[in-house]
């Protein structure tokens, strides 16, 4: 079965096909490091990293490029006495730390806007010579893409060109169309020298979204596989990107994808109003392995509404896989295969839930096996789940808890042998006592026929 995707230009499900067979390259939409990260900027970076890792696992050769936007308005507006190259620094650190953590892979290339500005005056260049752009008359520097001179303008988002509203309203120095966006914006007094450099057009720094057209191309080539981001990307950031690069004369991507948004108990997260949770907020509350699995859980392309309870739901789900895969490490082969049912799912445009669930119902088999003491099945689920959990970036050997884990599970199995051991002398005062104790300390206990598994019931 091939992997499909849901293309947003056609908004509909594609069979991918490489362009270059065995391979495949991604571009992503990275990080604008004006702020610390929060959990909307972990999802879509987790979402890609699920691509990447599945399309590895099925044989391709993946490149991901994901950029970093580390000058731009945003930056320079939040003022104060930190300089915005010194912000910028540190909120890239910030969300590489996070990142990290989730066990999100590095991406193979992961360019910064203000080291490609070369690549984008040059590609602003061949729009001016192309006639799809132009430098504002009234010397202010400004050059911008003209909407008027590309009628497929709106093909991403499916509006027609006379339906587009101008995104930049606080920017209409010089346009001859309040639809057309900004390329190159010219120097200001208020802004500071350093976010400065010079080109054909006087001194001034690059537009928003002229910076990933150049630094995908520059990387990727004129045309390439997959280019991914954010819902909120797509108007106007993503459809400027397509526009610019196709009137350029570039390709560009073959397939569009966009990960939903995340929301706080059904609205949208806004500092304003205060619902923003950050990333190191949730990271605070949960283990690592948690927050991943809490992230990955909901389908790619759905709105993940995180509310009073969601995480702890996430947790309890992953503990009972955590539980049965930490007893069962020693039996995993060195290169497992996940089950036909999983697999399907993943190349079903990342159905991650449908994925889980199988994984969820491979552990329930493994307990069952290893309550029948069924060596030869507890073999097959262990693997299975091994397998599975490697694919999602959720080995227990990279869980942040996992020394501290091993130790107190020795000691919750000496327990449970004293315990045994109670109740074959049939000594039920001291098997109850033991049992109340275990209890106490958040730990479930739960009797098969041959054996008694744990697990932590408080988090």
């Amino acid at each position: 079965m091939p992997i499909r995707l849901f293309d947003t230009v056609s908004q509909s499900l594609r069979d991918f096909e490489p362009r270059v067979p065995g391979q495949v390259g991604i571009y992503v939409c990275g990080p604008t490091v004006q702020s610390a990260p929060h959990i909307g900027h972990l999802r879509s970076a987790l979402v890609y990293d699920l691509w990447r890792r599945w399309f590895s696992y099925r044989g391709f050769a993946v490149t991901l490029v994901r950029n970093v936007t580390d000058i731009d308005d945003k930056i320079l507006a939040v003022g104060g006495t930190e300089e915005w190259w010194a912000l910028a620094a540190r909120i890239e650190r910030a969300f590489d730390t996070a990142a990290s953590a989730l066990g999100i892979l590095p991406p193979t290339i992961e360019p910064r806007a203000t080291g490609h500005i070369g690549d984008m005056i040059t590609l602003i260049s061949r729009l001016i010579d192309r006639g799809n752009a132009y430098a504002a008359a009234d010397g202010s520097g400004d050059v911008y893409f003209s909407v008027a001179s590309w009628p497929e303008y709106g093909q991403l988002t499916r509006q027609s060109p006379d339906e587009v509203e101008s995104d930049e309203a606080n920017s209409e120095r010089g346009k001859k169309d309040p639809r057309d966006f900004a390329l190159w914006k010219g120097h200001k007094d208020s802004e500071p020298p350093t976010a400065s450099w010079d080109s054909p057009w006087g001194a001034g720094r690059p537009g928003w979204h002229i910076e990933c057209s150049a630094m995908a191309t520059r990387y990727l080539g004129s045309s390439f596989d997959i280019h991914g981001g954010g819902l909120d990307l797509r108007f106007p950031h993503h459809e400027n990107e397509l526009a610019q690069s196709r009137a350029a004369g570039d390709e560009f991507a073959t397939t569009w994808l966009h990960n939903g948004l995340v929301t706080m108990n059904g609205h949208k997260m806004s500092k304003s109003v205060g619902n923003v949770m950050g990333a190191e907020e949730l990271l605070s509350q949960t283990d690592s392995a948690t927050a991943r699995y809490f992230l990955l859980a909901p389908h790619y392309r759905s709105t993940m509404d995180v509310h009073d309870g969601s995480l702890g739901e996430a947790a309890a789900a992953w503990d009972r896989i955590r539980g049965f895969a930490r007893r069962t490490a020693d039996l995993v082969t060195p290169t497992p295969e996940v089950p036909g049912a999983f697999a399907s799912a993943l190349d079903d445009d990342l159905a991650v839930p449908t994925a889980l669930a199988v994984l969820h119902d491979t552990v329930r088999a493994g307990n069952t096996a290893l309550d029948a003491a069924d060596s030869d099945a507890v073999l097959a689920r262990a693997n299975e789940v091994a397998a599975m959990l490697n694919v999602l970036g959720l080995s227990v050997a990279t869980d942040s808890n996992d020394a501290t884990h091993a130790a107190l599970g020795a000691l919750i199995d000496r327990l449970i042998t004293e315990r045994n051991r109670a109740r074959a002398d049939k000594d039920w005062p001291t098997a109850d006592r033991i049992r109340d104790d275990i209890d106490a300390a958040g730990i479930t206990l739960e009797d098969g026929a041959d054996t008694t598994r744990w697990s932590i019931t408080n988090g």
